[in-house]
């Protein structure tokens, strides 16, 4: 598949700078490019290794001139780097139709133009949309709902009841509506509290691999519009999740938390159960949060605080030996030493 330089301008909004008959073939990073490649570069300095490349074309944000290189300039180079991905890489597409080894109950619902691939299992009075996908290998279970032009790749499973939007995307090896993990202690044993309730996943959501999201003890556990989740994450059970969230690979989330929107979870915090996080809060890797959160800035640490003092308290454990040292010196001046240690 080949453009011009005007093609991709007018595709991304862009202004070309240079000859805009160019024709482009490919898209690679500058250090693999070749004539006939588009690259991008979102700075000066990856103008640079861009500009000595030989890529015949260069998207770049607005203030960047050259003299060697065609250029298509854009408001913002990473975001017409995503755009343009797709007309060089498009996805693979799936005819509509239903493969025979797949197993649809009598029930179910599948609309002409949703693609079942082979040994899908589609349960009892489940509806598939429009121009859905199960690519191969996915359980569907009895009562879900899977909306118009989503996407569920191989090996994704979906307990009964659970409900996707429009144009959700799950990875290989997901698992939505498990058991919530939920015990009372009884006579000495753990006791099993059913699960009863189920998982609703809004509009453009996606999903990475083997990720576990449990449906909810009574009500749903609910995944906002827009929200993007990494590989390797778990969602306990009645967790609701804003629109447009990022949750980063390992991070777990106990139950009953509930997060706003545009919330960062990045990678392998941990959040306790029963906590609020407010609008616009960043939570840095590894962080553990014990408690509510109000809405906006930066938290990290375990138990996380707010960047800045998190920050001060990092250096402070930084300059504890040479305190400490100090304070041995002035205890041996004032000759209490021996009876510091003798307390201890």
């Amino acid at each position: 598949m080949s453009f011009t330089v005007a093609d991709i301008a007018k595709q991304l909004g862009g202004e070309v700078a240079g000859d805009g008959s160019v024709i482009l073939t490919g898209f690679a990073p500058a250090e693999h490019a070749k004539p006939g490649d588009l690259t991008f570069a979102e700075n000066h300095e990856y103008f640079a290794r861009a500009e000595q490349s030989a890529a015949s074309a260069v998207i770049v944000s607005a203030d960047i001139l050259s003299g060697s290189k065609v250029l298509i300039r854009v408001p913002n180079a990473r975001v017409a780097f995503a755009k343009v991905l797709p007309l060089f890489f498009p996805e693979p597409t799936f005819a509509p139709g239903i493969h025979p080894t797949a197993v649809i109950a009598q029930t179910a619902q599948v609309d002409k133009l949703a693609h079942v691939g082979p040994h899908c299992v589609i349960g009892e009075r489940t509806h598939i949309g429009a121009r859905a996908v199960l690519q191969a290998g996915n359980f569907v279970g009895d009562d879900c709902t899977i909306g118009e032009d989503s996407q569920l790749f191989p090996n994704v499973t979906l307990y009964p009841r659970t409900m996707l939007g429009r144009r959700v995307r799950i990875h290989s090896g997901t698992v939505v509506g498990s058991d919530g993990f939920g015990y009372v202690v009884d006579a000495g044993a753990h006791r099993k509290v059913p699960q009863i309730g189920n998982v609703i996943i809004e509009d453009d959501v996606e999903i990475g691999a083997c990720v576990a999201i449990d449906r909810g003890a009574l009500g749903a556990t609910r995944i906002g519009k827009g929200t993007k989740i990494d590989n390797l994450v778990q969602i306990a059970h009645n967790v609701v999740i804003g629109e447009h969230c990022i949750v980063v690979g390992q991070a777990g989330i106990a139950g009953s938390t509930t997060l706003g929107n545009y919330v960062v979870i990045a990678g392998q915090v941990g959040l306790a159960g029963h906590i609020k996080i407010g609008d616009h809060v960043t939570i840095a890797a590894r962080s553990g949060v014990m408690s509510d959160i109000v809405g906006g800035g930066t938290w990290l640490g375990a138990p996380a605080v707010p960047d800045k003092q998190a920050k001060r308290q990092m250096l402070a454990i930084q300059h504890l030996p040479e305190a400490l040292r100090r304070l041995r010196d002035v205890e041996k001046k004032l000759g209490i030493e021996r009876k510091s240690r003798e307390k201890e």
